[in-house]
C-alpha cells in the first residue's frame, strides 16, 4: 500500500470506525443491556396482561375456561400468575389439569402446585394417548380425581386407599419446562404475595385507576430476583379482582455475565477479523478507484487507447462506462479536429490557389479580350480612314471573327458561372451515345483535313449502347473533348474514341490523341478554368481555358467518373455515363 494511497486511508478509517463502533456496542451492552432487557420484559408482560384482562371479562364465570386461560398465560409468558380477590387473597384456581375419558365419564385430574414435583407430572402426552392415574376422587359423582401417580399402563401395583383410573386423554394443560422449575416458582407466589400485600394500600389508588403496579421481589433462599406486576381485572372496581404476575429476572443476569466473559475471549479474534476484513474491503473498494485514476491519467496524456471497463452495476461501473464514452468521444473529437485542421489547411491552400487562379483569370480575360479588341479597333480605324478600300470585305470578316471569339469567351464564362452557383438542371433522356459522338465528330471534318488527321470511333459490341443523360450537355462534353484532341494532336495521326460497356452498368468513353504528354503536375489542374498546360498564348492552337472546367461540372452533375492520363501515344480523356437501354428519344 502506498503511503498516501486511498487503500491505506480506507483501511485506517474503516478499522478505526469498526473498532469504535464495536467498543461502543460492548460498553452499551455492559451498561444498558440488563436494564434494556428488564424494560423489554416488563413491557411484553404488560401487553400480555392487557390481553388477558380482555379475555378474562368474557369467561369470568366459567371456572374451567378461566383455569385454561391462566395456564396458557403462564406457559406462554414464563410467569407464575395468580388471580386475587378484592382483599388481595389468592383465588383457588388451578391452572394445570388433565382430562381423561374413561368409559362413559369424563374425569378431570387437577394438578396442584403445592407438593407436586416436575418428575411426577406426565411428560410427552398428547390428546388421544392412553393414561393411567392413581388418586382419590374429590366429589360424589367421581368426576374430579386428585392425582397421586401417573402411569403409562396399568401393570404397576396399586397402593392401598387409592383408585386407579384408565382412559384416553381428551384435554390437558401442564406446566412447561423452562430455564427454571415452574412448580418451584409457582410455590413462591404466596411468599411474594404476602410481602406485596403488606404495602398494597400504597398502590391501591393506582390499581383503581387501571394502571399496572411494578415492583421487585427477591427469593431469600436462592437470591433470584423477580419482577412483580399487579393489575386490576375489572377496571379498578372496589369489589373487583386483580392479576398478580411474577417473572424471574435471573436469565438476563446470567446472560450478561456469560456475554462479558465471551467477549473477553472473542475480542482478539474479532480484532484480527476487523483488520483483515478492513484490508480486504479497502482493496475491493479502492480497486475500481485505482483503475479509474489510471484511466484518467491516460486521458490527461491524450491516450485514448482501449480503457479497462469496470463491469459492475454500481456508481463505479457507471463512472467507468462514462469515462470510456468520454474517451471515445474525445478520440473522435480530436480526430475530427485533426481532419478539420487538415481540411482547413487544404482550404487555405485552395484559397491561395484560387487567388492565384483569380489573378490568372484576370490576366487571361484581359489577354483574351485585349487582343481581339485591338484587332477590331485597328481594322475599324482603317475602315474609318478609308484605307485599303479593296480589303474592306476582308477587314469586316476579321472584325466579325474576333467579335465571335469574344462572344464565345463571354458565353463560356456565363455558362461556367451557372455551374458554379448550382443553377444548371439536367434533363435526362435515353439516347444512343455512339450516334451522338459520330454527329459531333462530323463537325470537325474541316479541322481534321487541315491537319491531315483521322478519327476512329469504335465500341466493343455491335449492339447500340444507350445512356441516361442530358443529351445537350453530353454533346457539349464530347464537343469540348474532341476539340481539345484535334487542337493538340500531331499531324498525320489518328484520334480514337473507344466506347466500352463496364460490368457495373456504366458506359465508358475514352478520347485519345497522339501528341506530347502532359506534365504530371498539370494533370489534375487541367480541369481548372483558364488553365492551359502549354502556357503559350498562341491564339491559333490554344483555347480559352474554360472548356474543360465546364466539362468537369457537367460530368459531376451526372455522377460520372472522369480522368485524364498520359498514354504511350499521347493523352487520353475518359468519362462514364449510366447505361439505359431503350428507344431513342
Amino acid at each position: 500500500m502506498r503511503r498516501h494511497g486511498v487503500v491505506l486511508k480506507l483501511f485506517v478509517v474503516t478499522s478505526v470506525l469498526i473498532l469504535f463502533i464495536f467498543s461502543l456496542v460492548m460498553l452499551a451492552e455492559g451498561l444498558f443491556f440488563d436494564r434494556f432487557y428488564r424494560m423489554s420484559r416488563i413491557d411484553t408482560l404488560e401487553s400480555a396482561m392487557s390481553k388477558f384482562t380482555e379475555q378474562y371479562k368474557e369467561i369470568e364465570t366459567d371456572e374451567h375456561e378461566l383455569s385454561k386461560l391462566l395456564g396458557s398465560f403462564m406457559n406462554r409468558n414464563d410467569t407464575s400468575t395468580a388471580v386475587l380477590n378484592k382483599s388481595f387473597v389468592r383465588a383457588n384456581i388451578n391452572p394445570y389439569y388433565v382430562k381423561i375419558q374413561s368409559n362413559d365419564r369424563l374425569v378431570t385430574a387437577p394438578i396442584p402446585t403445592d407438593g407436586t414435583t416436575i418428575n411426577t407430572i406426565p411428560r410427552g402426552i398428547a390428546v388421544g394417548d392412553k393414561l393411567v392415574v392413581d388418586g382419590i376422587f374429590m366429589d360424589e359423582k367421581d368426576t374430579v380425581l386428585h392425582p397421586i401417580t401417573f402411569w403409562s399402563d396399568d401393570t404397576a401395583p396399586l397402593e392401598d386407599g387409592l383408585v386407579r383410573l384408565s382412559g384416553t386423554v381428551t384435554e390437558y394443560m401442564l406446566p412447561e419446562q423452562r430455564s427454571f422449575n415452574p412448580l418451584y416458582q409457582d410455590a413462591l407466589v404466596d411468599d411474594a404475595l404476602r410481602e406485596w400485600t403488606a404495602m398494597a394500600e400504597s398502590h391501591l389508588s393506582r390499581l383503581r385507576e387501571g394502571s399496572t403496579v411494578q415492583s421487585e421481589w427477591k427469593d431469600p433462599w436462592s437470591g433470584v430476583e423477580y419482577a412483580v406486576l399487579v393489575r386490576s381485572l375489572d377496571g379498578g372496581a372496589e369489589d373487583g379482582h386483580y392479576m398478580f404476575v411474577m417473572a424471574s429476572l435471573q436469565p438476563v443476569g446470567e446472560a450478561v455475565d456469560i456475554l462479558k466473559k465471551y467477549v473477553i475471549y472473542l475480542a482478539p479474534v474479532i480484532l484480527a477479523l476487523i483488520l483483515a476484513l478492513s484490508l480486504v474491503y479497502s482493496r475491493i473498494v479502492s480497486r475500481p478507484l485505482v483503475t479509474l485514476s489510471r484511466s484518467a491519467a491516460r486521458l490527461a496524456k491524450l491516450d485514448f487507447t482501449e480503457q479497462p471497463e469496470i463491469r459492475s452495476k454500481d456508481e463505479f461501473g457507471e463512472l467507468s462506462r462514462s469515462m470510456i464514452a468520454l474517451s471515445q468521444n474525445l478520440d473522435s473529437a480530436l480526430k475530427e479536429l485533426q481532419l478539420a485542421n487538415e481540411q482547413l489547411q487544404e482550404d487555405v491552400r485552395e484559397k491561395q490557389r484560387s487567388e492565384q487562379l483569380r489573378k490568372e483569370l484576370v490576366a487571361n480575360i484581359s489577354h483574351e479580350l485585349k487582343t481581339p479588341l485591338g484587332i477590331v479597333k485597328g481594322f475599324a480605324e482603317g475602315l474609318q480612314d478609308g484605307v485599303a478600300d479593296d480589303k474592306k470585305e476582308r477587314y469586316l470578316a476579321l472584325i466579325v471573327n474576333e467579335t465571335d471569339r469574344m462572344n464565345a469567351l463571354i458565353m463560356d464564362m456565363l455558362e461556367l458561372s451557372k455551374f458554379e452557383v448550382k443553377a444548371v438542371y439536367l434533363h435526362k433522356v435515353s439516347f444512343p451515345l455512339t450516334d451522338l459522338i459520330r454527329e459531333v465528330a462530323d463537325s470537325f471534318t474541316q479541322q481534321l483535313e487541315s491537319k491531315r488527321l483521322r478519327m476512329r470511333i469504335q465500341q466493343n459490341r455491335e449492339q447500340e449502347l444507350f445512356v441516361e443523360a442530358d443529351r445537350r450537355r453530353i454533346e457539349q462534353v464530347v464537343l469540348n473533348l474532341l476539340s481539345n484532341a484535334v487542337r493538340h494532336a500531331e499531324e498525320d495521326s489518328i484520334i480514337t474514341v473507344d466506347i466500352l460497356r463496364l460490368e457495373n452498368g456504366t458506359i465508358k468513353t475514352v478520347v485519345e490523341n497522339a501528341g506530347p504528354p502532359i506534365a504530371e503536375n498539370d494533370l489534375n489542374r487541367l480541369w481548372d478554368q483558364f488553365y492551359r498546360a502549354e502556357r503559350s498564348r498562341d491564339r491559333k492552337s490554344g483555347g480559352t481555358g474554360l472548356g474543360l472546367a465546364i466539362v468537369k461540372h457537367i460530368l459531376e452533375l451526372h455522377g460520372s467518373e472522369y480522368h485524364v492520363t498520359n498514354t504511350e501515344k499521347g493523352v487520353a480523356f475518359s468519362f462514364t455515363l449510366q447505361e439505359n437501354k431503350g428507344e431513342i428519344l
